[in-house]
């Protein structure tokens, strides 16, 4: 029996792409469908790891079809591929692509072992997984689609620096993911010294919410605002037009910040009369009801006179509260265990006017709560210059992927350093504890199509 069961080895069908360069010049490469592109060697047969076994730490990874690289780990020898690495593994139900070259165990439940031909270099062969076109099929199986596409064959010397390259982008975006991280961490820790400690050295004191300096007050949000209110609830839809005053929903609001993508717009007239109940000012705050319930985020000033589907809409008392302390509050580790509790809903949790205005936040002067959001916001503009510089990264990524691995940039004749790039074995052991990133489990992270050619996911 040959390789997945089959009864005679198939025949081969070689064939060729051509593309052209940047230059227009005619490139010529061999291509072969993808099941010619897998070797013909034995796999290796081990049990997977079901989810609820999966430990937060251990002696070896379990790499399933998920999101995460590592989804978590075990210690069970018995189930350890570490034989014929490095291999890509392909998610059947998520399209993900993962390159793997050390001991690995797999994850149960929609995971595939490939490994590629002796024609291939294994690192180029992954990163050409990840420029096929597989449309999703929700949570069907996609191998099916997979077996039914080509992968292009440069020359091998051409593969490694194609690999090369692209290998290096991975790793600086890898290296942005761990910044991004780590910053956010310590946002969490900033946030939780300071809405309990604040910045003045003071005595501690008990209160209904935690310890707060003992000058703090503990006032119900409502007694420090000037109006709570909620957005548009009642077919908000029905007055939806092209373009026109911009309506923030649920997607929009983010810890801290506003996410204008996926906008949607009212009419001015509509947002003038009917809808002026929940027009916005700047400096308003907006609190998600639904999905990430307590979530909070202040108005621009850039968008004054904007409107909102479905947010709790808070307008701060100036002289009581800044609406950006306020609104961090909401966000802390006070705020979020307050609407939490509060949030009620068993397929989606809901957050209504009524618990955002008993929810009791701790009060300092306005001179040290505006020193808080200032001090906060230091934080969140070295988040943001992280995940700009993320997104910049993996643009260059996916644009290079394609015209890479379309020949309309060629390489061949560049000196490259392909040292970087190995197929050898990695002990795992040397990364425990730490993020592994690209260097030796690679997956297939916003995966999409450079300008026009964008999937449809």
């Amino acid at each position: 029996m040959s390789k997945r069961g089959q009864s005679a080895p198939r025949a081969a069908h070689f064939s060729e792409s051509v593309f052209r360069d940047n230059l227009g010049a005619e490139v010529r490469w061999d291509s072969r469908e993808f099941a010619q592109a897998l070797s013909d060697e034995k796999l290796p047969r081990r049990t997977k790891l079901q989810a609820r076994s999966y430990k937060t730490s251990g002696a070896f990874p379990v790499i399933d079809q998920g999101q995460n690289e590592v989804a978590g780990w075990t210690d069970d020898h018995t189930l350890v591929i570490d034989s014929g690495l490095p291999y890509v593994v392909f998610g059947d139900h998520t399209r993900n692509f993962k390159y793997v070259n050390c001991p690995f165990v797999l994850g149960a439940d929609g995971t595939q072992l490939l490994k590629p031909s002796n024609e291939f270099c294994a690192s180029f062969f992954y990163f050409a997984c990840l420029q096929l076109d597989l449309p999703s099929r929700g949570y069907n199986r996609h191998f099916t689609f997979l077996k039914e596409k080509s992968l292009p064959l440069p020359p091998k010397p051409e593969q490694e620096k194609i690999a090369a390259i692209l290998w290096k982008l991975q790793r600086a975006i890898a290296t942005q993911d761990q910044l991004i991280a780590a910053t956010r961490d310590l946002k969490q820790s900033a946030m939780q010294r300071l809405f309990t400690h604040g910045l003045r050295g003071e005595a501690l004191k008990d209160t209904e919410i935690g310890p707060m300096p003992k000058s703090w007050r503990i006032e119900r949000c409502e007694d420090v605002t000037r109006e709570i209110t909620v957005g548009v609830v009642v077919r908000p839809a029905s007055h939806y037009v092209e373009s026109g005053v911009p309506a923030f929903r649920s997607m929009n609001v983010k810890e801290d910040f506003i996410d204008d993508r996926n906008l949607v717009y009212f009419g001015q007239e509509a947002n003038d009369t009917i809808l002026s109940k929940s027009k916005l000012a700047a400096r308003d705050i907006l609190i998600v009801r639904t999905g990430y319930p307590g979530t909070s985020s202040v108005v621009p000033e850039h968008y004054e006179g904007a409107n909102c589907i479905d947010l709790v809409v808070v307008r701060p008392d100036l002289d009581l509260a800044l609406p950006e302390y306020l609104s961090r509050f909401f966000n802390s580790h006070l705020g979020r265990s307050q609407t939490t509790a509060s949030s009620y809903g068993l397929a989606q949790q809901h957050l209504n006017v009524g618990a955002v205005k008993r929810t009791l936040i701790g009060l300092p002067g306005l001179d040290e709560q505006r020193e808080i959001a200032t001090a906060l916001a230091s934080v969140d503009r070295k988040l943001t210059h992280h995940q700009r510089k993320r997104a910049a990264l993996n643009d260059l990524f996916q644009t290079l992927l394609h015209k890479l691995m379309t020949a309309e940039i060629r390489v061949a004749d560049l000196d490259i350093d392909t040292s970087e790039v190995t197929d050898q074995f990695v002990d795992p052991n040397e990364l425990v504890g730490q993020d592994a990133g690209p260097a030796w489990v690679r997956r297939s992270t916003d995966r999409k199509k450079p300008s026009t050619r964008r999937r449809n996911r």
